[in-house]
């Protein structure tokens, strides 16, 4: 057992640390830099997205829902109230 867990926390911080060494050395275009900045909201959007379609009744209400959040934070309000203003607003539409 103890081999076992070795063995997993050995890939694990093989996986994890050694590309940030690799990676540290590079100089890479701003293109790319760009790029990369938008990998955390499209996979904010993926682990979202799926929820919005489950979480209420039907998807209708929480597309709707998600299309509200949108608006709020197109406002640049405080996400402490996009999520009870979004949550507020599907209680309504029921």
């Amino acid at each position: 057992m103890i081999m076992l867990i070795f063995a997993l926390f050995l890939a694990t911080i093989i996986t994890r640390i050694m590309p940030a060494f690799l990676v540290g050395g590079l100089n890479f275009p701003q293109w790319l830099i760009t790029l990369l900045n938008y990998i955390p909201y499209a996979a904010l959007g993926v682990l979202i997205f799926p929820g919005l379609l489950s979480a209420v009744e039907t998807p209708v209400q929480g597309i709707l829902g998600g299309l509200f959040a949108m608006i709020l934070a197109l406002f640049r309000v405080p996400l402490f109230f996009i999520v009870s203003g979004a949550i507020v607003f599907v209680y309504f539409l029921i």
